[in-house]
């Protein structure tokens, strides 16, 4: 399909859509004046437009730009993995802060780079490496270009974790008194919350779990805490975020994570594991041939110099620790291993507790937006007998994710999604409980901001977005 997008706004090959479409909806921008008959637009054999008058005079109009904060999630692109890539956020962003710090050593920001464990399996696929020596190469091609340091969003979502799960048993505790509080879904997903915001509104929301992705919670822990170790404000630390999906652009962009004393995003940019194996490219740089460095364990789960994980789905494992650990919280049960039933199909599935011969919880994991709907439109009909449920834009999840490595000639997609997620599957797992370094942090960081602070810098909110009307975007 030729493509009828700028070159700023770009699609990839994904086929889960919400609607097929061809082109974005973001209208270019006439200045209207009062007492005057409405201009005529031409479009231009180049592709501009030109406003012709009354008199037949011409005026060229400006082109319409995207920006992350103009995106209405609409029909006109959205797909599982919105693929928005915007020249504020990408890899040439980060090369240019960091020619930037060389040029300009007076005002050099300290550069660090959060890297997700999909995106690291995604890379050691393409490489026959092990996940954590994919880690080891990755955190010495970054210093090798100048970046400070190197981090691991695993560590991260312990808190997200440990949140959620907090979050999830005080919900069930006051779901007679509260309606709207189960099911509990989560929110580490921005294709979903984006959609979510954009199409059900006012009726979701409220379903939402808060707790903050690993993303935006590497956001607080390093313009937070780590700026606060360093002695620095947040504004001279440039956050780079490695992700396995274009929606975490998004998810960057919201206004919710943006600090507003220090005139700064929590996370600067975000790079794809794609947009990684470019910049090896222009570097011409074989991660296969990079020497490998010390990992940086401030704000990463590691043991041994091999990295740690989570158990559970390659999408964070939501529904394994949330499930396990409420089962023990509220019921007193010990559940070693969960057992999963596909429902319709092997992108939906559930998991439930019986105690006494009766369901006392009943999980559901639901990927694709094709499930998501069906999910939503029980929750409507009210025949949805959840209370928890892992929800993920992309089939397959986070290790399928948009921004990925894509198949080489002749490399079977299945194939690869299968070796991703084994390399992925083969770190050793820790329980979130295990974490001594988070714990400490709830200690001696959380703690010491106060409990209202604590939970700004954990947590998060979500807002009603009205559709566009006549032709007016409104701001997400």
């Amino acid at each position: 399909m030729a493509s009828h997008f700028s070159g700023v706004l770009q699609l990839t090959d994904l086929d889960d859509f919400i609607t097929p479409s061809q082109e974005c909806v973001k209208p270019v921008k006439i200045e209207k004046k009062q007492g005057k008959s409405l201009a005529k637009i031409q479009i231009e054999d180049d592709g501009s437009y030109v406003q012709i008058n009354q008199d037949g005079g011409k005026q060229k109009l400006e082109k319409a730009k995207i920006t992350l904060n103009d995106c209405l999630a609409c029909s006109g692109c959205i797909t599982s993995a919105e693929s928005v890539l915007i020249t504020q956020q990408s890899h040439e962003e980060l090369f240019k802060v960091l020619h930037n710090n060389k040029a300009n050593e007076a005002e050099q920001k300290v550069v660090v780079v959060s890297v997700s464990p999909q995106s690291r399996a995604s890379l050691a696929a393409r490489y026959d490496l092990s996940s954590s020596e994919a880690g080891r190469r990755l955190t010495s091609f970054f210093k090798g270009l100048g970046v400070h340091y190197v981090f691991d969003t695993s560590f991260s979502r312990t808190f997200s974790l440990l949140e959620s799960q907090r979050e999830f048993v005080e919900r069930f505790q006051r779901k007679e008194q509260d309606k709207n509080c189960l099911p509990m879904m989560t929110s580490a997903c921005p294709g979903w919350i984006c959609y979510a915001e954009k199409t059900h509104g006012e009726f979701i929301l409220p379903y939402i779990s808060t707790t903050r992705s690993p993303q935006q919670m590497m956001g607080s822990l390093v313009k937070g805490y780590f700026a606060e170790q360093k002695g620095i404000g947040p504004q001279q630390i440039y956050h780079v975020a490695v992700m396995p999906c274009f929606d975490k652009k998004l998810e960057a962009s919201r206004s919710d994570f943006y600090l507003n004393s220090a005139e700064t995003r929590e996370v600067d940019c975000v790079i794809t594991s794609g947009e990684v194996q470019k910049m090896l490219e222009e570097k011409n740089v074989s991660l296969s041939d990079v020497e490998s460095a010390p990992l940086d364990v401030m704000f990463s789960s590691v043991s041994g110099g091999e990295f740690l994980s989570h158990a559970g789905s390659g999408s964070g494992g939501y529904l394994h620790h949330v499930f396990i650990n409420a089962a023990k919280q509220l019921f007193g049960e010990e559940v070693k291993k969960l057992t999963y039933k596909t429902l319709r199909n092997k992108d939906f599935q559930e998991v439930t507790l019986e105690k006494d011969g009766k369901a006392v919880l009943c999980f559901a994991s639901t990927y694709g937006f094709r499930n998501i709907q069906n999910l939503v439109q029980k929750l409507k009909r009210g025949k949805s007998p959840y209370d928890f449920v892992e929800v993920m834009a992309c089939p397959s999840g986070c290790l399928n994710g948009g921004g990925q490595l894509k198949p080489l000639p002749g490399q079977n997609p299945k194939e690869l999604l299968q070796k991703v997620d084994e390399l992925y599957k083969s770190e050793r797992s820790l329980s979130p409980e295990e974490d001594v370094r988070v714990a400490e942090l709830y200690q001696s960081w959380l703690h010491s901001v106060g409990e209202e602070r604590a939970k700004e810098l954990l947590h998060t909110q979500y807002h009603t977005v009205e559709k566009m009307t006549n032709g007016l975007t409104m701001k997400w």
